[in-house]
């Protein structure tokens, strides 16, 4: 007779993810799309191109100050990003 291995459905895409390499890319998406809420919406009004190379998130800032107060606060973004995306995605945010 068979022994089945029960397999919740979580589990189960988790590892197609995986396997096909979509787990990543899917992961970096949710990051940026929570790039908004976390700095909030005066930030966000200054943020112009987002992307992740590296584990390094690049965000353009289009005022100079704004961009020396988030440098300013670079850890504690990374902290808050990496939690909303659920796991470590970005290690460091580089403004321009």
């Amino acid at each position: 007779m068979f022994k089945r291995q029960v397999k919740s459905l979580n589990e189960i895409l988790q590892k197609l993810l995986r396997d096909e390499g979509f787990e990543t890319p899917l992961k970096e998406r949710r990051l940026i799309d929570s790039w908004d809420s976390v700095v909030g919406s005066v930030v966000a009004r200054y943020t112009g191109d987002k992307f992740i190379r590296n584990q390094i998130l690049y965000v353009k800032i289009t005022n100079p100050a704004l961009k020396a107060d988030l440098s300013m606060m670079r850890s504690q973004i990374i902290k808050k990003l990496n939690e909303k995306a659920g796991s470590f995605v970005i290690s460091d945010i580089k403004f321009f």
